[in-house]
């Protein structure tokens, strides 16, 4: 029995925690229970109807390392109210593969950042400290959704631009590392799947392009 209930959590993608200047993104695996509607996790009024593993709940619960069912999404949701942060995200797919969290930064966090940023000592000292938080994370796929996005454009519409037509492959090695590296935003945030969607640059999507511009004018590449 054991066994059976190790196998639901044998998962080879490891959580990935990205921190960026505008939000915390969780990526985990696999996704909620089948059994929550993420109606109401979003809400915090999720309550699972199984444990996914009892025994190891219930152990990890033994040693204080957990506090219960459905306690984590209610936390989180009053923790940012009460600080006065944007309202979180959780994201999933239709057969819960995964679970995704965006944390927004608080807006007096971002309006600090900005104001630090012009009122520093030059442009090229600015660019020195920027060039490490951004170069790191922009793979190739990432620079050139980037490169192509002009304004504001729609998912098919960068696709038709970068000439990719497997919306799986662009949505995970090109649009969803765009945004969780903050290079690019949605235009309505608080909808992510609505119809009318579409994806814009953010400071530091134009701040990479404007360095690599300026790198190629002093190295002719």
């Amino acid at each position: 029995m054991l066994d059976l209930e190790q196998s639901i959590y044998e998962e080879r993608e490891p959580i990935e925690v990205r921190i960026t200047p505008e939000d915390l993104v969780v990526l985990s695996f696999p996704g909620p229970d089948r059994s929550i509607r993420m109606e109401d996790l979003r809400v915090g009024k999720a309550v699972s109807r199984r444990y996914r593993n009892r025994r190891i709940g219930e152990f990890l619960k033994e040693l204080d390392l957990t506090e219960g069912r459905s306690t984590g999404i209610p936390k989180i949701l009053k923790v940012m109210k009460e600080n006065g942060s944007p309202a979180p995200e959780f994201e999933s797919d239709d057969d819960r593969t995964h679970l995704l969290i965006r944390l927004p930064v608080h807006k007096k966090a971002m309006s600090q950042a900005e104001v630090g940023a012009q009122s520093g000592p030059s442009r090229d000292q600015v660019t020195g400290e920027v060039t490490p938080q951004v170069t790191p994370q922009v793979t190739p796929q990432v620079h050139k959704l980037v490169t192509a996005i002009r304004g504001e454009l729609t998912r098919a519409e960068i696709m038709e631009g970068l000439g990719l037509k497997d919306r799986m492959h662009f949505a995970n090695d090109y649009l969803q590392p765009a945004l969780d590296s903050g290079l690019i935003e949605m235009t309505i945030p608080d909808k992510p799947k609505s119809s009318k969607q579409k994806y814009r640059l953010t400071a530091a999507g134009r701040t990479l392009l404007e360095q690599r511009a300026r790198s190629r004018d002093e190295t002719g590449v």
